[in-house]
């Protein structure tokens, strides 16, 4: 039984809850026995709670017989980004600086979803400060993909990702900047959203205008990232950005793949290398589509803004909020992440204001495109998992890769487009490591992109296939 309980998705959970086949604690615990089990070996999961899960799951089953009004996560499982607070349970962000940091709040994410009645397990790994899209730090070390455990599970959500693969929860909150949610969901075979800026709020952030980095739901099928987006969503006065209206309603799903306007961007237009064995996953995926009538043209927004725009506010960015941070304690940091702080220093404020009219012109850019097309496909991530004893792949397709950065553009030059973008499970390689596609519409188009998104996800033939995990 504790099997087919961790099988379950979030919505099917949800549901039997509900409906009273299971108890949310036969749910909880099926999921911590099954922790308990496998995180040794992935190390996905990095706080944990046994007896608050239990004693909330508990709570959780009382309140549904007594007849009170009831969240659509009710009773699931989550265990949230070790990066977001949470009151009560350790929140380090992989930094030894914040090792014993115990916040007394929930951040305006975690609160939302337990609001929605889900059930917190524990926090999920990541990089250090959550820089970078392979999850290792000097905390809790390195996280593992569960379809092959010498390899990254990506990051800077790959505990998350990794956590779901494995089927440890059914859902899981992240962020992304450069990639984190999608690089990830490709990486560990889940599904990861980035919204558009300002669908999920953050009104703790201390740079609230910035569109790079965004929170984001992700899952194991598209309909539980669906709920949790909906969950997460919707507008708060402490966020300039954000919009006050639900960007999502997870009963709105339609089958549209025929007739649409496809563009299929496999090197971003020339842009960027490629292993060749993510494009031998990916190529027979999209040719497929000629099947349902789907125009499909080779085709990419004009992103030659984009290099020099991320970069220069992500660093610019990284300065101030760490700066002082590595000036008192610099040997806290990893060379990597240093590096990219340092680079924010050695900008001008002409650097930054040219960068941000850069992003205002790729904006423009992203919204003339999508008046031509419905959805542009892409890789999500130029290279399969990589061996996780590495700190970033060296290469790509042969093409020397410079810095922990360069690795990450298939996601990361799309960031500047302010859209909203997934990663759905494509295939797999010959050697059974899992491969995404990542599918991007027009900004606040999150209803159109998760319906695009089912669609894909049932001609899919890895979506919702599992690792072969034993404790």
């Amino acid at each position: 039984m504790e099997s087919e309980i961790t099988s379950m998705g979030a919505c099917e959970i949800a549901a039997a809850i509900r409906g009273g086949a299971l108890s949310s604690r036969e749910v909880v615990a099926a999921h911590l026995d099954r922790i308990d089990q496998i995180n040794p070996v992935v190390n996905a999961i990095v706080t944990m709670d046994h007896e608050g899960a239990l004693a909330a799951a508990d709570a959780a089953d009382r309140a549904l017989s007594d007849g009170a009004d009831i969240g659509p996560l009710h009773g699931v499982p989550v265990a949230y980004k070790d990066t977001h607070a949470t009151a009560g349970m350790r929140t380090t962000s992989g930094s030894l600086l914040f090792a014993d940091r115990i916040p007394d709040h929930d951040d305006e994410t975690v609160r939302r979803i337990g609001a929605a009645g889900a059930i917190r397990v524990g926090k999920t790994n990541v990089p250090e400060m959550a820089a970078g899209s392979h999850t290792f730090n000097s905390v809790f070390g390195t996280t593992y993909n569960p379809f092959a455990q010498t390899k990254s599970a990506g990051g800077s959500s790959g505990g998350a990702a990794a956590a779901l693969a494995a089927r440890m929860i059914p859902l899981a909150d992240g962020s992304d900047m450069g990639g984190s949610l999608r690089n990830p969901a490709s990486f560990c075979n889940v599904v990861g959203l980035r919204p558009t800026p300002g669908v999920v709020p953050d009104p703790v952030g201390g740079l609230g205008f910035s569109p790079l980095g965004v929170r984001g739901p992700m899952g194991r099928s598209v309909d539980d990232v669906a709920v949790l987006l909906s969950v997460m969503s919707g507008g708060h006065r402490h966020d300039p950005l954000s919009v006050d209206r639900r960007s999502v309603d997870s009963d709105q799903a339609v089958e549209i793949l025929g007739g649409l306007r496809v563009a299929w961007a496999p090197t971003l237009g020339g842009r960027i290398p490629v292993d060749p064995d993510v494009i031998k996953v990916l190529d027979p995926f999209v040719s497929a589509l000629e099947g349902w009538h789907v125009g499909i043209e080779f085709d990419c927004p004009d992103l030659d803004l984009a290099e020099g725009a991320f970069r220069t506010l992500r660093a610019a960015e990284f300065d101030l909020e760490l700066g002082a941070l590595l000036d008192d304690h610099p040997e806290a940091f990893k060379a990597d992440l240093a590096w990219n702080i340092r680079c924010g220093r050695e900008l001008s404020a002409r650097d930054v204001t040219a960068a941000l009219r850069d992003l205002t012109t790729l904006h423009r850019i992203a919204a003339d495109f999508f008046s031509d097309y419905d959805v542009l496909l892409a890789p999500v991530s130029q290279v399969v998992p990589f061996d996780a004893d590495l700190t970033y792949p060296r290469t790509v397709d042969g093409v020397p890769q410079e810095t922990y950065l360069d690795w990450m553009r298939a996601s990361y030059l799309l960031t500047p487009l302010g859209i909203p973008a997934m990663s759905l499970p494509a295939g797999f390689t010959d050697d059974g490591l899992p491969v995404g596609i990542q599918i991007l519409t027009a900004a606040h188009t999150e209803r159109r992109l998760l319906s695009i998104a089912r669609a894909l996800e049932a001609i899919s033939p890895a979506a919702g296939v599992a690792p072969n995990m034993t404790a």
